[in-house]
């Protein structure tokens, strides 16, 4: 929006003319988010503790986690607003693709707070069906690949792979089961995360980050040509919307952080996953994404591991999945688990932008 009012007036000012770059709209985006959460979360935090919206904890799991029951959940809705907020200031608003991504987000948050909702009112773990949550994921995500598949240009359905210079295989029409696949799958791989005091916040920091460093260089003609991967035009302008997501991790995990004054929920995790997927295959990542999320692919598979095993053998892999449980139950403690994935985060991160000079 600022774009929009200030460009006319570069001509009077030139100064204004800094409007015009990514990294100043992207830095302020950050700034913008991190200041409405700390100006909002306690206030958003002492409402959901009014309105007695506790989170409800596995009689299961951990036996640290019990003193967690009833910490306010659905803090991910000031990472929601905070978001929007800034977007609507600082992005361009002639941009479909960054209004792609907004809208994914926005859907998936709403499917994410019916889940929160119902595991309320029941006061119990379980909110949504199964399958009523997944008929929700997919069809955001149908409608997200569908769109960018009639809208992306002749090069959409091709899929590079990390270390790869030219694309692997085009998928053609596979491309949009593909590409749902990996929405739902990343949305849920992400709120299967969402179990520490500051586990997803750090590592949501770390991907956000690398996701706006590959936007920005996707959107360049000259960057890209040099690197060997695909130019994306306006594919710039969602560098503006990871960083805002940056900066409503951090003010989020300022409340999040053990022991945690509230909790994400399903709200803020299933949409954020989710727009991860989005942006990758926007900016035709989409198997570095599993990269990127490594450790999101981790925990999904420790517990699609755990469940077929069970079925097959009666037998348990991990003393509890998803991975970070297990971890907790051999001895190590919550804040120790945080950090050393953390650590594996960066680590993750690394490695994907390494990838985009060794191919």
């Amino acid at each position: 929006m600022f774009l929009e009012f200030i460009y006319p007036l570069v001509k009077f000012f030139t100064p204004f003319n800094v409007f015009m770059y990514l990294t100043f709209r992207g830095a302020y985006a950050a700034l913008t988010t991190l200041l409405i959460c700390f100006m909002l979360g306690p206030r958003v935090i002492e409402m959901l503790r009014s309105l007695k919206v506790g989170q409800s904890v596995r009689p299961d799991g951990p036996e640290t986690h019990l003193r967690k029951s009833g910490t306010p959940t659905m803090g991910g809705v000031f990472i929601i607003f905070s978001v929007l907020i800034s977007m609507l200031l600082w992005m361009d608003v002639g941009s479909w693709k960054v209004w792609l991504v907004l809208g994914a987000f926005v859907s998936l948050s709403v499917i994410g707070f019916a889940d929160d909702y119902l595991k309320v009112i029941r006061h119990n773990s379980a909110g949504l069906p199964a399958w009523g949550k997944l008929a929700g994921q997919f069809a955001v995500a149908a409608a997200v690949t569908l769109i960018l598949y009639f809208s992306g240009g002749e090069n959409v359905t091709l899929l590079y792979i990390p270390f790869f210079k030219n694309a692997v295989v085009d998928l053609g029409f596979l491309w949009v089961p593909f590409g749902m696949l990996l929405i739902v799958g990343d949305s849920n791989a992400v709120n299967f995360s969402d179990g520490l005091d500051g586990l997803l916040a750090g590592l949501l920091i770390l991907v956000f980050m690398t996701l706006a460093i590959l936007t920005y260089i996707s959107g360049r003609i000259d960057y890209s040509s040099y690197l060997g991967i695909p130019y994306i035009p306006d594919a710039g302008e969602l560098t503006v919307f990871c960083l805002a997501v940056v900066g409503a991790c951090v003010g989020f995990l300022w409340f999040n952080a053990h022991p945690a004054e509230v909790f994400m929920g399903d709200v803020g995790s299933l949409s954020l996953g989710g727009v991860v997927a989005v942006i990758s295959l926007v900016i035709k990542k989409e198997a570095l994404c599993l990269v990127v999320g490594g450790v999101f692919l981790l925990e999904i598979a420790s517990v699609i591991i755990q469940v077929l095993f069970f079925k097959l053998r009666k037998k348990r892999v991990f003393k509890m999945a998803p991975l970070h449980h297990h971890f907790e139950l051999s001895g190590w403690a919550e804040t120790k688990v945080v950090i050393r994935f953390w650590i594996l985060g960066g680590l993750f991160a690394i490695i994907a932008l390494s990838t985009l000079k060794i191919q």
